[in-house]
């Protein structure tokens, strides 16, 4: 796996715990966050998205889904 890969696979991971963690997060809180720009974080929840992993219940508001998940390290 390409070193890029990998480091855009560990921070759509993160991003994703983020959520989980919080219940409910607003893009701008993952730009904050992450240090990242406005389209590298929508991106990434695009990711998480298409995998169903989070949903967006209002614009701008993202929650993760019922979807079980299995965090490995």
């Amino acid at each position: 796996m390409k070193p890029s890969t990998s480091r855009m696979l560990n921070r759509v991971k993160s991003v994703y715990m983020y959520i989980n963690e919080r219940g409910t997060v607003t893009t701008d809180q993952l730009v904050d966050e992450f240090g990242m720009t406005q389209r590298t974080v929508q991106r990434d929840l695009n990711v998480l998205v298409y995998n169903d992993l989070v949903e967006s219940p209002s614009r701008g508001r993202w929650t993760t889904t019922e979807k079980k998940v299995k965090l490995t390290s």
